[in-house]
């Protein structure tokens, strides 16, 4: 019996992960390797070392990396997704602002979106076990800088959430619109025969 994720030819299927299969893939490398380096730089910090200021200027460094490379490139080469927040000069009130791709211009890839994804998703979990091992081991002094992490990692994370859910539901009203249109214009045309026949 045969694996699912490969098909007759024996090539992988869409959505396999394997960095080979995307349509972006130095875009998806760069994006790893962010996600990856910080928390295995404070991995190192936390378990072989003990120069605290070096360690935690370097995750910082990385930390910040990652997010400017999320936000403004990863997500919108990978998933077609892109968000920032605006503040109204006049009131003071920021609001979130989403942006998508047009799904008639733009196909995303299986591969890209399944990496992407697990990425945003997983990120915050290992930083909240790294937390946890930080209390274990009594460094304490390390609280902070995972603080720091899990606020950026779950910041993105939940904006591109939100943009995913914005995304879907204007696709839908777009479809539902553009079905409304057609089905106008079949009226009207079927409207414009029946008055041309009586004549």
């Amino acid at each position: 019996m045969e694996s699912t994720t490969h098909s007759q030819q024996g090539q992988p299927l869409p959505g396999t992960l394997s960095w080979r299969l995307s349509s972006h893939p130095i875009t998806l490398l760069t994006f790893l390797a962010f996600r990856v380096s910080s928390l295995l730089v404070y991995l190192f910090g936390v378990i072989f070392t003990d120069n605290m200021v070096m360690i935690f200027i370097i995750t910082i460094l990385l930390l910040a990396a990652d997010f400017y490379y999320l936000k403004n490139i990863a997500g919108r080469r990978l998933v077609g997704l892109r968000w920032w927040n605006e503040v109204d000069p006049a009131t003071g009130d920021s609001q979130w602002v989403f942006e998508s791709s047009d799904p008639n211009t733009k196909t995303i890839n299986a591969t890209d979106s399944r990496f992407f994804w697990l990425a945003i998703y997983a990120q915050p979990v290992l930083w909240v076990a790294l937390a946890i091992l930080a209390i274990v081991r009594l460094k304490f002094m390390w609280l902070p800088l995972v603080a720091i992490a899990l606020t950026l990692t779950i910041t993105n994370s939940l904006a591109f959430s939100r943009c995913d859910k914005f995304s879907q539901a204007s696709n839908l009203a777009g479809s539902a619109l553009y079905s409304s249109n057609l089905a106008g214009n079949l009226a009207s045309n079927m409207v414009g025969r029946l008055f041309t026949f009586g004549r």
